[in-house]
């Protein structure tokens, strides 16, 4: 007995220094990239490294908020701007797609499925050209519509594949019964099963906001006017034709990750019942 809690204690132990360092290995590149922007230009490469800037200096962010090539702060305003509405888009078109998808059968379902796991694989330059021909038919290039639908493209087969586990992961009888005390198809599934879904509903915003978030390809070439820029792009600005500013560049990043590492705080646990949604088996 003692030998079977003997061995369990160590089997933690050793699975919790696992952990510790896999957290280390995986937060030291947002740590360095944090201190770097508080570190002057010539000891960002020093030798030895330091874990902590001696003199810490804000001047990278002063150049970053006083720039005239790129104003981060519209960047920001233009990345909000786009990932809402490709949220809003995203979410608001897979909720009754997965529920469908979950509760009645359809011809074709599995096929489906899988052309939706396909696109998700598929590199997001193999869809430039098509849809720069289709937002110049429809006289939407260079305008915020034309990245927010392009965006929502990437959300959308996401969050069908997870809101589709948590409806599978909801009993028939609910609906039943539902129907029952009088509710029809429509009213059960606004009333009783989506606010039962309100995590998967919740991952679901999280996720296609991030997608539209990080985009950088779709909006530079969608979007050739630089005041709709999203911040994203205005990495180029600590890159320059001689030399790379790297606290600068350090600075910028970490004005771009804020708003994520926020969302991921208020967040995290929707976002960890989310991942451990798709273990439902479909």
């Amino acid at each position: 007995m003692k030998s079977a809690k003997k061995k369990k204690k160590i089997k933690n132990t050793l699975m919790t220094v696992i952990a510790v360092v896999l957290f280390v290995a995986m937060m030291f590149p947002l740590y360095w990239m944090i201190i770097t922007s508080f570190k002057e230009e010539k000891m960002v490469f020093a030798t030895p490294p330091q874990l902590f800037p001696l003199k810490p200096t804000i001047s990278a962010y002063v150049v970053q908020f006083t720039s005239t090539v790129f104003n981060i702060l519209q960047g920001l305003k233009n990345s909000m701007i786009i990932s809402f509405f490709a949220m809003v888009i995203s979410v608001v078109l897979s909720i009754p797609a997965a529920y469908g998808m979950a509760r009645f059968k359809l011809k074709g379902k599995r096929i489906i499925l899988l052309l939706f796991m396909v696109s998700q694989m598929l590199p997001q330059i193999s869809t430039l050209v098509p849809n720069f021909i289709i937002f110049q038919k429809l006289s939407i290039y260079n305008t915020y519509l034309a990245p927010i639908f392009a965006d929502a493209t990437l959300g959308i087969p996401f969050c069908i594949l997870m809101l589709r586990t948590y409806f599978i992961s909801i009993p028939k009888e609910i609906d039943e019964a539902a129907r029952i005390d009088g509710c029809n198809s429509l009213q059960s599934f606004i009333k009783v099963v989506l606010p039962m879904c309100s995590g998967g509903v919740a991952v679901s915003f999280v996720f296609s906001f991030l997608f539209a978030y990080s985009d950088l390809v779709y909006s530079l070439t969608y979007i050739n006017d630089s005041t709709k820029w999203p911040v994203t792009v205005g990495i180029y600005n600590a890159i320059g034709r001689y030399g790379t500013a790297w606290s600068q560049a350090m600075a910028f990043g970490t004005i771009v990750a804020a708003p994520v590492i926020i969302l991921f705080i208020f967040m995290q646990k929707y976002i960890v019942e989310g991942l451990t949604a798709g273990s439902v088996k479909g």
